[in-house]
């Protein structure tokens, strides 16, 4: 059974840097993708970074340069290193997961929440000053 736990959001002023954990559990060796997502009020969800088991990464425009995506190798943590944060990136940021994805959906770059099937239950990142 695949579980996702999402922490460390909090409130950061612009500029400002944090880093959120997603603790990950039963996901098979075999072959996996994993990635976060965000979704502001009033908007639709979109896709922010995304890994896979060879460690292979893409990002979305609005981030990149600014946030890392990393995984730790025992396979038990997803993480999101986020510097220079901008008001626009207040959101709940969600966790995902989908065993047995395809070996190019990370490298491609054409990834979307339909193709994860597995969820957390997201943390709330405020950017204000």
């Amino acid at each position: 059974q695949v579980q996702l736990v999402e922490s460390g959001g909090r409130s950061v002023e612009p500029g400002g840097s944090l880093r959120l954990s997603c603790a990950v559990s039963g996901i098979p060796d075999s072959w996996y993708c994993l990635a976060w997502f965000r979704q502001s009020p009033g908007k639709d969800r979109e896709g922010v970074a995304a890994i896979d088991r060879d460690d292979r990464k893409s990002y979305a425009e609005p981030v990149v340069h600014r946030f890392t995506i990393s995984q730790d190798n025992n396979m038990n943590a997803l993480y999101l290193q986020m510097n220079e944060v901008k008001p626009e990136d207040t959101a709940v940021y969600y966790c995902a997961a989908a065993p047995g994805c395809r070996r190019n959906l990370v490298y491609s770059g054409r990834w979307s929440g339909p193709d994860f099937n597995h969820w957390g239950q997201g943390t709330q990142v405020t950017v204000s000053s």
